[in-house]
């Protein structure tokens, strides 16, 4: 019983290394082409580590509660190892396919009211403080006409990840 033990906890500690050292296994394993395809699901360490402690600890269960021996502790002990393994591998696909929060996008600025906190010149840059998915964002700024500090402004145009073009709000 005490081999199955240290199985379940030699997982436990891959699992832990796998959440510390995301992508190792894969990275390491990268360049070996007969494994291409391979280490990105099945022999992922997360998998590893569920196969790993599900043996060991089911292992163990069996062995305590049972009469049976290491064989048929280790005969239920793989296919619960097997079920883990794949229950830990659909979950990390169904992690890296989520794409529901999507990255928001410079064309996503264009129309969002802000202020100008660094005036800005007909002839270069200020700077204007606008709000992107909530949170409050810094933007270099241009506009075709002299913007004073404090006015309002709406976005025109993205120029950049980083500058906009601007347009005074007339009221």
């Amino acid at each position: 019983m005490a081999w199955f033990l240290g199985l379940g906890m030699v997982g436990v500690v891959l699992l832990v290394l796998s959440l510390v050292l995301d992508g190792l296994l894969e990275g390491l394993l990268d360049g070996v082409d007969a494994l291409d395809g391979l280490v990105d699901g099945w022999l992922s360490l997360p998998v590893v580590a569920g196969f790993v402690s599900m043996l060991g600890f089911s292992g163990a269960i069996v062995m305590g509660t049972t009469g049976l021996g290491a064989l048929g502790a280790a005969a239920i002990g793989v296919p619960a190892g097997i079920g883990t393994g794949w229950l830990a591998y659909r979950l990390g696909r169904a992690l890296m396919s989520d794409r529901s929060g999507a990255a928001p996008r410079d064309d996503d600025l264009i129309g969002v009211a802000g202020s100008v906190v660094t005036a800005i010149p007909a002839d270069g840059y200020g700077e204007v403080l606008v709000r992107r998915s909530g949170q409050p964002v810094k933007l270099a700024a241009r506009s075709a006409v002299p913007v004073a500090r404090g006015a309002q402004v709406w976005v025109e145009e993205a120029l950049s990840q980083t500058a906009v073009s601007v347009r005074l709000v007339e009221r």
